[in-house]
């Protein structure tokens, strides 16, 4: 039975219906009646056959008159109707789908100055409309009468579906109990009609989560889709009707041909479009297979990049100089770049050149919402990544992290490919980015109104690119232990810290980094909220990277005296409460503590001011070194 057919069946009844339909109501009669002989006053047939009569009457009328409307050629006029069985039951139990409803007024003044951007009207045979209503599409074909007008037919997703169906917190990379799928969207009717341009209309409900919508991203799929589907030469165009603007990792801001009030208008690349359109929906399943023993991937090196960022501190460039020996040693070739800005001095930077970065001098971006001198007042500096336009794909990886397997087969991935996080959301630890100057203007517009959900750049971002790609969470591995993990999920993960070759293509060391550590064992174990940070087997990993680099850049991992002072306070605290690891009663013997890099050496005086305002913090007591000449690593 085919979909119509299925349809009419249901509303139309058909002969043997009617028979039963009489059957069914004589026997009530003769219930009303039992035990009395079968004679009926004329009363009494009134009574049991006018009513059913009529109302047969006016059911095939209606069924009629459905027949008639369906079939009738206005039906196509039905934006967003979805096939008839669909627009059938919406219309018999409750309407449009309210989740796909706009309330916004078109200001079609807009409209129409942004056609006019298209040249001449006449040279578009097919105007595709998504989601508007009857009165909506009459101003369309005002507004371009030569064009053949098509309401595009789209059925609505699922009603149980919601965002966190579509990006779950956690799924199962490993597939050892389930293969992760995504829940489907259905796709639009595929047309052998020419459009040139497809025009949508999109809602934008939830004020405070207006990015997270299913059937926003829906609508603004199917229109991809639609255009991806195109056969012939011709340039396509999609509009969009929204207060919001569209998923920008999706229409590029560099494909934004104009933009007049609430009226966006793209020139996609079709190309790039099929392409991101192979990708799951959302982060339901990988974007990237787990397990593919042979990453084959040319791309174009003179475009692509690594990059890290340092600002406020200097206490992440040993870090980055371990990062950029690990990106090394995994074979990548690729070039380095990192940002700093004016506070990391010129010794520094002179290290950290020499260890193959590529320095990039930028003025620091404030977070309006951040306290003063707080961690995160100037973590919005990153969002200058999206200014290294010399570059189409860059792979921004944190400076505390090691890359034990080349991972240069992340730049065939589209912004933005990541891990995942906690909740909808990705880890921006390590991401896949495409750098463009309108980007980063478009970044820099909602600082002062999008809130981010940690303060930091990370919960910012995520509020901007709602839809990313998930990639294995090897390629992002932190370096911690839930609370409550079995101890045979420890160990594997242990194990994977461990393992040679490596399983792992990136360890992300949280809690207190390597570098700051006596390299001894790890002290995270020493303080009691960072021993799920504690592991010695990664510790000892980051170390044979360390001393992998070259000998003249050992310099810049060196402790300074308050450090060492903080690693034997934590010591004797952990020795004071008796810590079962026993780490705390091994004999350091870190060649670092002989080494002096201040002006006060005595760092085990300050034990006993510890706790005291931080005098130690003065700049003289710190004073930076000369920066390496260029002839004191002419041999590296």
């Amino acid at each position: 039975m085919n979909q119509r057919s299925g349809w009419r069946s249901i509303l139309l009844p058909t002969e043997s219906n009617i028979e039963d339909l009489y059957k069914r109501r004589l026997t009530r009669c003769k219930v009303k009646g039992a035990g009395k002989p079968f004679n009926i006053p004329i009363q009494d047939r009134s009574s049991c056959f006018k009513f059913p009569l009529i109302k047969l009457v006016l059911v095939v009328i209606i069924g009629g008159t459905m027949v008639s409307f369906l079939y009738s050629p206005d039906v196509d006029q039905l934006s967003h109707s979805g096939s008839r069985q669909n627009f059938v039951n919406r219309w018999i139990w409750g309407g449009l789908d309210p989740r796909y409803v706009s309330d916004l007024d078109v200001n079609w003044d807009d409209v129409m100055k942004v056609i006019e951007k298209l040249g001449e009207k006449n040279d578009y045979q097919g105007v595709g409309l998504l989601n508007f209503n009857n009165s909506e599409i009459s101003y369309w074909k005002h507004l371009m009468p030569d064009a053949t007008h098509v309401a595009l037919q789209l059925d609505y997703a699922d009603k149980n579906m919601t965002w966190d169906s579509l990006y779950p917190e956690w799924i199962d990379e490993e597939q050892e109990k389930e293969v992760p799928v995504c829940p489907s969207l259905p796709k639009p009717e595929t047309l052998r009609k020419r459009l040139d341009l497809i025009a949508v209309k999109l809602p934008c409900r939830n004020e405070v989560n207006w990015s997270r919508d299913v059937a926003r991203l829906h609508l603004q799929l199917a229109a991809a889709s639609l255009a991806a589907s195109a056969k012939g030469l011709y340039p396509i165009h999609l509009l969009f009707i929204t207060e919001r603007f569209p998923i920008p990792n999706l229409f590029t801001c560099k494909e934004l041909v104009v933009r007049d009030g609430n009226v966006w208008l793209y020139k996609p690349d079709v190309n790039v479009l099929r392409d991101k359109l192979q990708l799951p929906v959302g982060s339901c399943e990988l974007s990237l297979p787990l397990q593919d023993r042979e990453r084959v991937y040319s791309g174009n090196p003179q475009r692509e990049a690594y990059a890290t960022i340092l600002h406020s501190a200097h206490v992440y460039v040993c870090g980055a100089i371990a990062a950029a020996q690990s990106i090394r040693l995994s074979g990548s070739t690729r070039d380095l770049v990192i940002l700093v800005d004016e506070t990391i001095s010129v010794y520094h930077r002179s290290g950290l050149e020499k260890a193959g970065w590529k320095i990039r001098t930028i003025q620091r971006i404030r977070n309006p919402k951040a306290e003063k001198d707080a961690y995160n007042e100037w973590n919005y500096s990153k969002f200058r990544l999206w200014q290294l336009t010399d570059y189409d794909k860059i792979i921004f990886i944190d400076a505390d992290l090691l890359i034990l397997r080349n991972i240069d087969f992340l730049f065939g991935m589209p912004e933005i490919s990541a891990t995942g996080n906690n909740a909808t959301l990705f880890n921006s630890g390590v991401m896949v980015i495409e750098p463009s100057n309108c980007t980063f203007n478009l970044l820099m517009e909602h600082i002062n109104e999008i809130e981010s959900y940690n303060g930091g750049d990370q919960g910012y971002l995520n509020e901007i690119f709602t839809w990313w790609h998930r990639i294995p969470k090897h390629m992002n591995f932190l370096k911690h232990f839930w609370i409550g993990d079995e101890e045979e999920v420890k160990q594997k993960k242990t194990s994977l810290f461990g393992a040679d070759p490596p399983i792992l293509y990136v360890l992300h060391y949280l809690g207190v980094k390597p570098w700051l550590c006596f390299r001894d064992y790890d002290c995270n174990w020493n303080v009691d909220i960072f021993q799920e940070f504690a592991s010695d087997i990664a510790h000892e990993k980051w170390w044979r990277v360390h001393d992998a680099m070259p000998e003249q850049l050992h310099q810049f991992c060196s402790l300074k005296s308050k450090q060492k002072a903080q690693l034997e306070y934590d010591r004797r605290e952990a020795e004071k409460a008796n810590y079962t690891d026993g780490h705390w009663k091994v004999r350091v013997q870190d060649r670092r503590l002989k080494k002096c890099i201040d002006n006060v050496c005595n760092w085990k005086s300050m034990l006993k001011h510890w706790g005291e305002t931080n005098w130690t913090d003065y700049e003289f007591l710190n004073p930076s070194p000369p920066a390496i000449s260029t002839a004191s690593l002419s041999g590296l």
